[in-house]
């Protein structure tokens, strides 16, 4: 995962192997993740997430910003909003929404918070 810099994280989101997504609470099987610099304890960081066709994330609310770049595939969250390949969605801390995958999709996430 990282490489002979050690200040620099490098991860392959096709060679690097995912692990069970378990950020909402139980391990959800069809869905798994690549940490790259997400912190369990602050809840901050970056991470690849790759969904299975059908698979349905938990109901989950954001303490803080959370943002992705759909890499692969399609998304749709609770409003009906349906994303693919290069779309960028910025959720404000406080929002509450599940969503699901039809096709499958790997995304790029982003979770941070506002200084205050």
């Amino acid at each position: 995962m990282s490489d002979s810099n050690d200040k620099r994280i490098v991860v392959n989101a096709h060679t690097t192997a995912f692990l069970p997504y378990d950020l909402e609470g139980p391990v959800q099987a069809e869905m798994s993740w690549l940490p790259v610099s997400f912190d369990r304890e602050t809840q901050q960081g970056s991470y690849l997430m790759r969904m299975e066709p059908g698979a349905v994330t938990i109901a989950h609310e954001h303490p803080g910003m959370e943002e992705f770049l759909i890499l692969e595939g399609d998304l749709v969250d609770s409003d009906e909003s349906v994303f693919g390949p290069g779309d960028f969605v910025s959720y404000e801390a406080g929002t509450h929404h599940n969503s699901w995958t039809e096709t499958g999709c790997l995304l790029a996430v982003f979770e941070w918070r506002r200084p205050a």
